[in-house]
């Protein structure tokens, strides 16, 4: 299948690039940093460089691809979970605007199938965001991944467990990974406790 990772360079989407490609897929991997390309082709993956509020690069990117899957793992965090409050405006409006852009460009390439992540707890005062972005996924017959707080290495709980829900970041890269032929619906992946 040819997938359209979007978020190929972040805490999932570089777990999740080479298992596509070790599953037999053929993968864009799309980063707005030119810095990152690299890494995506040194991990197998075609690089993509753009940025998801540009809609019509957007759309010309995942079109051109021939993507059959578009696979969502965006995020705009910052380096520093103290950092995470002066970034949650700029992560909502990835939930929202990014969510929005990429379901359409997944269905202007007619790709039929559409995995986004989400969360498994609601932050205080931004679950809105959260809600818009889910029920645009499910509006367009996709699958809602709703993550842990993730922890391991690359995340903001390299060396301690985060409260609940949690869950290792290297086995929600594998949970991902099936979710590509799952029904429309939402999946929690969270360790258990």
């Amino acid at each position: 299948m040819r997938v359209f990772l979007a978020g190929a360079t972040g805490v999932i989407g570089v777990r999740l690039l080479p298992l596509l490609i070790e599953a037999g897929h053929v993968v864009a991997g799309m980063t707005r940093s030119p810095q990152k390309a690299t890494e995506i082709a040194a991990l197998g993956g075609k690089p993509i460089v753009c940025d998801v509020f540009d809609a019509e690069l957007l759309t010309e990117s995942v079109v051109g691809f021939a993507a059959e899957a578009v696979v969502h793992q965006l995020t705009d965090l910052p380096d520093s979970l103290a950092q995470l409050p002066e970034h949650a405006a700029a992560n909502d409006r990835m939930r929202t605007e990014g969510t929005r852009n990429l379901v359409a460009a997944t269905q202007a390439a007619g790709a039929g199938r559409f995995v986004a992540q989400s969360i498994a707890w609601r932050p205080a005062g931004r679950g809105e965001a959260v809600e818009d972005h889910e029920r645009h996924v499910l509006s367009v017959g996709g699958v809602v991944v709703r993550y842990g707080r993730l922890y391991g290495a690359g995340t903001f709980y390299e060396n301690d467990l985060p409260r609940s829900p949690r869950e290792q970041v290297d086995e929600a890269a594998r949970a991902t990974l099936p979710l590509l032929d799952a029904p429309s619906g939402i999946v929690t992946v969270v360790d258990s406790e």
